[in-house]
């Protein structure tokens, strides 16, 4: 009977246990989503400013000269500049309507499309090149967008961060035949990582960074860990390779059949990442 007693009290104390840690996730999995947020908001809001400042400048330009050919060219300049604004409207919203919590069909390409309109400026500010390569007659994933989204954009400012004189980067989306999944890479051509270094580089809380950069990004740890869970919650993987001087490439593998548990991923998992962005941190 005493034992009994004690087994019940271990039993309560380790639901106890469980409760808090389901409890500290969810308050983990809520940070990470204001996180991203905000993220998203700071670098909306700065490209938002940036389209208004070259509207409202060519306008008085264009109302300070009479002649043709400088009329024409402030016009063409707030032409540009809106067309612009709407590019990124449809980005934003774009992510807004990838919201949902269930499995969708999903368009890859499109979300490497809107997440490169919400990060060229940083692109072009930090001298990075990208080079886009993406196969035709990729099929749609079963997906939860706005993750595949976080996860993408997190890499792609993982993989700014890490060339910090500028340089190239690469992504590309092919079909595996072989192993019947979508695969997305994202390679960077800065210093790489160790060896001793790429062993941890999923372990929750590591990171390789010594802080966020002046953006107020990265450093945090919790970015690849979060997106790893993301993708195999897909029934996908992510893989990694660095080399020292070369660079390092992360690769995201779909199935392209919706795997079979895959009918909504749990709560907890749902709401994490970021970036958009993003929370990054490797």
């Amino acid at each position: 009977m005493e034992g009994s007693l004690v087994s019940d009290g271990q039993q309560n104390e380790n639901q106890r246990l469980r409760d808090e840690i389901a409890a500290l996730k969810k308050q983990l999995d809520q940070s990470q989503r204001m996180t991203a947020l905000g993220e998203l908001v700071s670098t909306t809001t700065h490209e938002f400013n940036n389209v208004l400042m070259t509207i409202i400048n060519y306008a008085k330009m264009g109302m300070r000269h009479d002649d043709k050919q400088t009329r024409d060219k402030a016009f063409d300049k707030i032409n540009n500049a809106g067309m612009r604004a709407a590019k990124i409207t449809n980005a934003v919203l774009g992510m807004a309507r990838n919201r949902s919590e269930h499995f969708e069909l999903t368009d890859v390409g499109k979300l490497i499309d809107e997440s490169m309109v919400l990060l060229e400026r940083e692109m072009q500010k930090y001298r990075i090149s990208v080079d886009i390569d993406i196969a035709q007659d990729i099929p749609e994933i079963s997906a939860i967008g706005n993750q595949i989204q976080q996860v993408l954009m997190n890499l792609l400012i993982n993989a700014r961060q890490a060339m910090s004189e500028g340089g190239q980067l690469v992504i590309k989306l092919k079909k595996n035949l072989q192993n019947n999944t979508v695969d997305l890479s994202v390679r960077d051509y800065g210093p790489g990582i160790s060896q001793e270094k790429l062993r941890k580089i999923f372990d929750p809380f590591y990171s390789t960074k010594a802080g966020p950069d002046e953006t107020g990004k990265g450093g945090t740890g919790v970015g690849l860990s979060t997106c790893k869970n993301i993708i195999e919650a897909h029934g996908g993987k992510i893989r990694v390779e660095s080399s020292l001087g070369k660079g390092t490439c992360f690769t995201l593998m779909f199935p392209m059949e919706k795997p079979k548990a895959a009918v909504q991923i749990t709560r907890g998992i749902a709401g994490t990442v970021s970036q958009i962005n993003a929370t990054t941190g490797t």
